[in-house]
């Protein structure tokens, strides 16, 4: 079967892998985040260590016109440190949590990080010139002595190697109790929002000692305390709506003119439940992990831990679309409750014409929904795929009875291989994917 992707069929077929192939994998170098920026040229991961490495698309060359821009590192940075909060007795990891790139403005390039409790904003810039002839230092930084200053020199610039730097502009502390799970940045291009459990901040870029609480869900009394916010997004065009995902499944669409606390929300999707199928597991599964815009602003995605379901923003009363990411786990959620996995906090993501969609699954297996067509694939991030240019051939999974040749029984899908984190160019059939501590880059095969 041909691949899912913008429009006309293709495959999809391996491009890079980045990471280590150890056994052992360091909790540190678990990727915990993937963003493409805005022209898709820079593509940055967040990991458990506190670190953002961020790859640069080469040019394509002139003797090999055919090979399209492989994906180099351009930077690394610590961007978080592990914290220790003394007035409550509590680990701050530096994990990673989410990074937002900012719209460029000039040449340099600007992105968000977040932990659990800290957001920085960090500045990344190119210097290849270095200035020469200071009057008061000599060339190896020591001082001179002014009584063997008899000239003026004009300091001049030199060209030298090329160094990109990753300085902290902006440190945005102290405002939230709980994890931070999401941030955003509005189309506005000048305040973003940033959410927890239980409060969505809304921050100005400038502003580091202030923000606005725009919702707040804490009730009075925590006892009754029924569900938590789970992930929130800016729309992409209109600079006053916001929309948050909660653990029951439902999801809130906000309007910042109405008022300047949104506890009363604009717009409320939920799906009604379907009696027949509920069960113990219901209210977890039902979890929304990730809620994402399509690039129209007319859509949005939401991802539960079985299914992605597209909404309408002009009907609240159902999805549009649903798509079963791996409905064969349905009859697996007692062992996988058993082991945590059913907590697991999957994302999805769009392409750039918004006609397709992307999310992961176990087994380092990944999902594509074409919309149009309403086909789907299964792909697997594997280094025995990983030889150039090698076609990815899609997977299938068996739930019981003969087993065909190519497929691979439920029961022995590897739950710790697990793709959480993927991302899709803005502009070409080029997606990332995070599988534990490897980055796998895959294209649309060229003829």
């Amino acid at each position: 079967m041909a691949g899912v992707g913008g429009g006309n069929d293709f495959q999809w077929c391996f491009s890079q892998v980045k990471g280590a192939i150890d056994e052992d994998v360091a909790e540190a170098d678990i990727i915990s985040t993937v963003e493409f920026n805005f022209s898709g040229d820079l593509l940055a991961t967040g990991d458990k260590g506190g670190r953002v490495v961020i790859f640069q698309r080469e040019q394509e060359s002139k003797s090999r016109p055919h090979s399209r821009g492989e994906y180099n590192v351009y930077s690394t940075f610590q961007s978080h440190e592990p914290e220790f909060d003394y007035l409550k007795s509590l680990e701050i990891e530096e994990k990673i949590n989410k990074i937002r790139w900012l719209p460029q403005q000039n040449a340099a390039h600007f992105l968000l990080s977040t932990n659990d409790k800290t957001i920085k904003l960090w500045k990344i810039s190119e210097r290849d010139k270095r200035a020469e002839g200071y009057n008061l230092k000599d060339e190896d930084g020591r001082l001179r002595d002014p009584f063997r200053i008899t000239s003026l020199r004009v300091p001049i610039l030199k060209p030298m190697d090329l160094m990109v730097e990753a300085s902290p502009r902006r440190i945005f502390a102290n405002a939230h109790t709980y994890h931070i799970n999401s941030i955003s940045v509005n189309s506005d291009h000048e305040t973003y929002l940033s959410a927890d459990d239980l409060r969505i901040n809304l921050w100005h870029l400038e502003i580091t000692d202030r923000s606005f609480n725009i919702v707040d869900i804490k009730p009075a009394n925590m006892e009754e305390l029924t569900e938590v916010i789970t992930a929130a997004e800016f729309h992409p065009h209109q600079c006053n709506v916001f929309v948050y995902s909660s653990s029951k499944g439902t999801i809130r669409l906000c309007d910042m003119r109405d008022s300047a606390l949104c506890d009363r929300h604009s717009k409320f999707f939920e799906e009604p439940e379907d009696p027949s199928s509920r069960s113990f597991f219901s209210e977890i599964i039902s979890s929304i992990s990730d809620v994402k815009f399509s690039h129209s602003g007319r859509y949005m995605m939401t991802r539960d831990y079985l299914s992605v379901k597209v909404w309408d923003l002009n009907m609240e009363s159902r999805p549009v679309e649903t798509y079963q990411v791996h409905e064969y786990l349905r009859s697996k959620l007692c062992s996988l409750y058993e082991n945590d996995c059913i907590f697991d906090k999957f994302e999805c993501c769009w392409n750039g014409s918004d006609s397709a969609i992307m999310t992961g699954s176990y087994n380092n297996f990944f999902r594509m929904f074409d919309r149009n067509t309403r086909r789907d694939i299964t792909l697997e991030a594997s280094r025995e795929s990983s030889k150039p240019r090698a076609i990815l051939k899609p997977r299938k999974v068996c739930t019981g009875g003969k087993r065909k040749k190519d497929e691979i029984n439920v029961d022995s899908l590897d739950f710790n291989k697990k793709i959480l984190h993927t991302a899709w160019h803005p502009k070409e059939n080029i997606i990332a994917v995070a599988a534990t501590n490897n980055l796998y880059i895959f294209q649309d095969k060229v003829n």
